[in-house]
């Protein structure tokens, strides 16, 4: 009996998690359904699917029932004093245990891709998992030495050289080796999804790219080394690129792919362009991970009333992810 080859993680119970899982698969063919299982707690997906009547049913079992809904069923301690839309470290624990088993299904070829529905930093940290997203978590818990963020949309994408740090610490702290692996990984992640030669775009950190060392010599000292090597290597690559041009020019076709910096210089553009269409990929891991790129929404949770355009984006990544193994 063949087994789901997507695996979603139900994220923090008291978010929106359930309730955006369930509405995503309400709407899918009974195929697709039935090869989506879902890490969590079977009795809270039962809850989200009375709240929004989508009359599905669920199996304790990794085995394809066409139709029904696989769910690999996690006990956590405390499941009994989460609230709604309430921080607390059970839900943060919970959210933990929820990824957890998900990384041993997908390390033992289980399932091929993880996707995430949202947990909260704040309530994990309760939990004393300090950890501060999925992507550090997914690195953690596989052993990776890095990892990289991919936000993955339909007009604009960009792989990020740092993410969770500070700006001071962005502009000082990575390497060229880190900037030529992120390029590295980049190019050779849109070839596994069907790009024949990616065209990749290295946006620099300082204004005007550092004007020729007026405003800092980071792109000459960091980006164009690594650049220079990737070209080398065969990647068609350009830059370094003006923050304030390069994402313009992949917009209006010219990249596939943009090289940002740091966190706000990849997200911000990306989100502005497709916000519900976004997909938070993770590279770099010996596993597949793509995932919603948005929070909990503790204050719309359990109310019937979040979207799910972002999750069935993440699913449907994930599925292209599959197809392309």
């Amino acid at each position: 009996m063949e087994l789901s080859r997507i695996g979603i993680t139900m994220g923090d119970p008291a978010g929106i998690g359930p309730e955006i899982i369930v509405k995503t698969l309400q709407e899918m063919l009974p195929e697709a359904r039935s090869r989506s299982v879902v890490i969590g707690n079977i009795d809270l997906l039962e809850r989200a699917s009375r709240l929004i009547n989508a009359g599905l049913t669920f199996s304790d079992s990794l085995s394809v029932e066409l139709g029904n809904v696989p769910v690999v069923h996690v006990q956590t301690a405390g499941a009994e004093s989460i609230k709604d839309g309430q921080l607390s470290a059970s839900a943060g624990e919970a959210a933990y245990r929820f990824v957890e088993k998900a990384v041993e299904l997908s390390l033992d070829k289980l399932i091929s891709v993880i996707v995430t529905a949202p947990l909260n930093k704040a309530a994990m940290h309760l939990a004393g998992h300090k950890f501060d997203g999925h992507t550090e978590l997914l690195a953690n818990l596989t052993g990776a030495k890095s990892s990289y963020m991919l936000l993955a949309g339909p007009q604009l994408s960009a792989i990020h050289v740092t993410t969770h740090t500070s700006l001071a610490n962005a502009a000082v702290t990575p390497s060229i080796q880190r900037v030529l692996d992120t390029i590295r990984i980049g190019n050779q992640h849109f070839k596994n999804i069907g790009y024949a030669r990616p065209r990749l775009a290295v946006a620099g950190l300082n204004p005007h790219c550092g004007e020729g060392g007026l405003f800092g010599s980071e792109e000459a000292d960091r980006l164009a080394p690594a650049i220079k090597q990737a070209k080398e290597e065969g990647i068609d690559v350009q830059g370094p690129i003006s923050g304030d041009t390069v994402f313009y020019r992949a917009l209006k076709g010219e990249f596939d792919l943009v090289v940002a910096q740091y966190h706000d210089q990849g997200h911000i553009p990306t989100k502005l362009i497709a916000f519900d269409e976004t997909v938070n990929v993770s590279l770099g891991l010996p596993i597949y991970r793509t995932s919603v790129d948005h929070g909990t929404a503790f204050d719309i949770a359990w109310k019937g009333v979040a979207n799910n355009t972002n999750m069935k984006a993440a699913i449907d990544y994930a599925r292209r992810i599959s197809d392309g193994q």
